[in-house]
């Protein structure tokens, strides 16, 4: 069965269950049964869940919203993003099996993207559209809000498409979405992009409900280049990606660590940290540590730097590995394994506090692709990031993987019990942190990355 116990499988020496805190215990790495285990994962536990379940064969593009038990629930409103990812993970599926149909269903993906989330008039990609693809409004009801962010996501998914089709329309959407962030958010003078975005394009520099900049619209951008520069080797695409590059490695990173969470236009950080605490407690969500952002960081920009040849290539590295060193310092949960969603520094280099100890799915899976890495670049260190990766999967089996109904829980368990009743999928909620890890880690494990 897909839920064999991992415990037995991988030969572990600890016992399920431990009072003792996790990393005080010594573990081994067998590659290749971890392999094998995350291959159960990957098939019975995740692709064989969504796919063909979510393909929406009416209206097209995917549904959304599933129940704890898999079952469709909701509105089955679709976002950018998440009928973006599908794309992009159905055409990374298709590659790792090449036997199976995931094309197909990429390709009905893609055609989604075309025909409903792409605005034919003033182009680029809407947030997001009801189940039959009619754009909703945001706050002003006249106004269809974009976003960087989204539209980051169709261009990853189309160039995703295109390497493992050859589609010629897909990777032509994604040039026409690189233009169109060309044209309407790309800031020139202080460089990076506007995060929101009227339906004419027009940039919300100032006054909206958060910051115009910000870290997780421009990692996923950096993200989204590396696709695209992947399939299509532009100079204007490359100069994009390594500006992104540098700006999150020097300005939303720089020597604290991690990222800045949101930045004003000129990027300014927002922080509340000379406030009362009432008001950095009522600001939290806008200024905090989000550890599994960090750790996902880490890996994305390795991965750019990789494709892009970039000349500082050592540096990036060294900054990857203090913002992984620092997220295990301060974000690792010593009892049971896995990081936690934020932490928070009340006074510049003092104790870090953990304000929200939940653990969600993706910042698990994410953190234990990044892990990985580090074994493997860091062999030596005394951080020993090989023993965090083999107790990470532990803490995934034990805490985060749902043995009865399959797929991931929306948080682990061991902080959130009561995840067990929440729904399965929803529009912030599909399968792209979790097949990039395990196809990842698969790879790498195998000595096939």
């Amino acid at each position: 069965m897909w839920y064999t116990n991992i415990l037995l499988s991988l030969a572990w020496a600890f016992c399920t269950h431990t009072s003792a805190p996790i990393d005080a215990v010594s573990v081994s790495l067998d590659r290749q049964a971890i392999a094998k285990q995350m291959e159960e994962w990957l098939n019975t536990g995740c692709l064989d869940n969504w796919y063909p379940r979510c393909i929406d064969a009416e209206a097209g593009g995917f549904y959304s919203d599933f129940d704890e038990e898999w079952n469709l629930s909701g509105k089955q409103n679709k976002m950018i993003v998440t009928q973006a990812r599908h794309v992009w993970s159905l055409s990374v599926a298709a590659e790792f099996y090449p036997d199976r149909d995931y094309l197909s269903m990429a390709k009905h993906g893609f055609e989604f993207l075309r025909d409903h989330m792409w605005d034919a008039e003033v182009g680029g990609f809407f947030q997001t559209v009801d189940r039959n693809g009619a754009a909703i409004a945001g706050d002003d009801a006249s106004d269809i809000i974009k976003t960087a962010y989204g539209n980051a996501f169709g261009i990853y998914g189309c160039s995703a498409y295109y390497r493992a089709s050859g589609n010629e329309q897909s990777l032509d959407l994604a040039k026409k979405a690189f233009a169109w962030l060309e044209e309407h958010s790309h800031d020139p003078q202080l460089l990076g992009y506007f995060q929101f975005l009227k339906r004419d394009g027009t940039a919300r520099k100032a006054g909206h409900t958060a910051p115009p900049k910000d870290q997780n619209s421009s990692i996923h951008l950096l993200e989204a280049l590396t696709e695209l520069y992947h399939v299509w080797p532009d100079p204007l695409v490359k100069e994009r990606l390594d500006e992104m590059l540098v700006l999150i490695r020097d300005t939303i990173t720089g020597d604290k660590s991690y990222l800045t969470l949101f930045s004003q236009a000129d990027w300014t950080p927002v922080e509340y940290r000379d406030s009362a605490l009432e008001v950095r407690q009522a600001h939290y969500n806008l200024d905090h540590v989000s550890f599994g952002h960090d750790i996902e960081t880490a890996y994305l920009l390795m991965e750019a730097s990789h494709v892009s040849h970039h000349a500082e290539d050592e540096k990036t590295k060294m900054v990857a590995k203090q913002m992984v060193d620092h997220t295990l310092k301060n974000g690792w949960d010593k009892e049971s394994g896995g990081i936690y969603d934020a932490g928070y520094y009340e006074v510049v280099g003092g104790p870090m506090k953990i304000i929200h100890h939940t653990k969600a799915w993706w910042a698990q899976l994410e953190a234990m692709n990044t892990m990985l890495i580090m074994a493997d670049m860091y062999p030596d260190d005394e951080i020993k990031y090989e023993d965090f990766f083999v107790k990470q999967v532990q803490h995934i089996d034990q805490y985060l993987v749902d043995k009865t109904n399959g797929g991931f829980y929306i948080h682990s368990i061991d902080e959130s019990p009561k995840a067990i009743q929440v729904h399965k999928g929803s529009i912030w909620k599909g399968n792209y942190h979790n097949l990039r890890s395990l196809v990842n880690c698969i790879k790498r494990l195998r000595n096939d990355h």
